[in-house]
């Protein structure tokens, strides 16, 4: 598996993610982990939602801000960012997802990698 640049570990990079979220008040935030998940590709899905396409788009900038700062580390992608309904930023090792609540359900990804490991991160409010 292709490794970070700046070699971080995927754990630190997943923690670093959920902070850049909760500053931005993301909602519903799930850490899932795939490490031990056969043929997963990549070790975390970091999952949360946004009010508004506004705050999807913030919350989007605060960890690529946050991530930035903390661990000099930007995502090898981007994706979404042009209707904000569903913003991806891949980090090679960790995926986070960044949905408007109403595309969340939809996609359902918890459900789909029902294998992993899963931690709710209780809201900020």
């Amino acid at each position: 598996m292709y490794k970070l640049i700046n070699n971080i570990d995927s754990k630190v990079l997943c923690d670093c993610i959920v902070e850049g979220m909760q500053e931005n008040k993301a909602k519903d935030i799930v850490v899932l982990d795939l490490r031990e998940v056969k043929n997963s590709v990549t070790d975390f899905f970091v999952i949360c939602s946004g009010e508004s396409t506004t705050q999807v788009d913030g919350i989007n900038s605060s960890v690529m801000r946050h991530t930035r700062k903390e661990l000099q580390e930007r995502p090898w992608h981007q994706e979404g960012k042009e209707n904000s309904e569903w913003i991806l930023l891949d980090y090679v090792n960790v995926v986070a997802h960044i949905f408007h609540k109403d595309s969340r359900s939809f996609y359902d990804l918890e459900d789909l990698w029902a294998d992993a490991i899963r931690t709710d991160i209780p809201n900020l409010d």
